[in-house]
């Protein structure tokens, strides 16, 4: 069972989460905004029959991901290119490492070119700051999960993308948990009518989780059943105080502006789960280019 309930992704890298029919459909709609009505200057500048063989390579230390992605891009493309994969997805390379080649018609490359770079410097950035946020956490007992604050339509890349790092994952979906917040609290009449609402309608194997702010509502949650609690935007000194308080006696994730600056001062004080939601909404992109040559 995961972390909050039966459809939890593990913290193991995996496949990437997207059929074959879903991963073309993106990398379609993907195209479509980029190339409008085709690439106009490659037309009136480059033969239709010249060939050619363009590499990636990464400008940084970093920790690739979206080579499938990427590939999609040269195989939805007409006439496609071949992709000659150099290693896999997950792999932390050094500054100038080769990452994969495509070859073919040098219209397909140069069209597929900034398509494809996007996706791998956006997924390789959560990536790389995952493995940051990893870093961080070493010697400690927390784990760090990632939010639903995702690209609208990217987000199963990214959260793939997060797992590459070594982060585990959230709720994919509202379908995906139960995580009573401050709304839900504000519309139920508070925590103990949330919570008891929750415990006589929730599918069974799920696990309750409800937001707290302050040490009284953690204390009502203890008291009334709940599975785990969420710690908002609190101090690393008012987490230690909760960690004290519940004694083990539940599951405690933190969450609100926490970054690689500070994660560290909030897994030493024993929380199980800190989430960051800058994982998805914030992380860099990586400098990755791509360099086409004649066949």
């Amino acid at each position: 069972m995961g972390y909050l309930n039966p459809l939890s992704t593990s913290s193991l890298p995996g496949p990437l989460d997207l059929s074959s029919a879903e991963l073309r459909d993106l990398v379609e709609r993907a195209l479509a905004e980029d190339l409008g009505q085709g690439d106009l200057t490659t037309s009136v500048t480059v033969p239709p029959e010249r060939l050619a063989c363009g590499t990636f390579r990464s400008k940084q230390g970093l920790v690739v991901a979206g080579l499938p992605v990427a590939a999609m891009v040269f195989q939805v493309l007409r006439p496609p290119a071949e992709w000659i994969p150099t290693l896999e997805d997950g792999t932390e390379v050094r500054p100038g490492t080769e990452l994969s080649r495509a070859c073919g018609p040098a219209a397909t490359l140069l069209a597929g070119e900034r398509v494809a770079l996007n996706f791998l410097q956006h997924l390789s950035g959560v990536a790389t700051y995952a493995r940051r946020l990893k870093e961080e956490l070493a010697g400690t007992r927390a784990e760090f999960l990632d939010t639903r604050k995702t690209t609208p339509g990217l987000r199963t890349l990214q959260k793939y993308a997060v797992r590459l790092g070594g982060g585990q994952n959230h709720r994919l979906r509202l379908d995906d948990g139960i995580l009573i917040k401050n709304n839900h609290l504000k519309l139920t009449g508070g925590i103990r009518a949330a919570v008891t609402n929750a415990q006589r309608q929730r599918p069974a194997g799920y696990h309750i989780e409800v937001e707290v702010t302050n040490l009284a509502q953690l204390e009502e949650a203890l008291e009334c059943g709940a599975d785990g609690v969420l710690l908002d935007n609190m101090t690393p000194d008012e987490v230690r105080q909760c960690v004290e308080r519940a004694t083990g006696r539940i599951r405690l994730e933190v969450s609100g502006g926490i970054d690689a600056t500070n994660i560290r001062a909030y897994a030493e004080t024993g929380v199980d789960y800190i989430s960051v939601g800058a994982l998805t909404h914030s992380a860099p992109a990586v400098d990755i280019n791509f360099r086409i040559d004649p066949a």
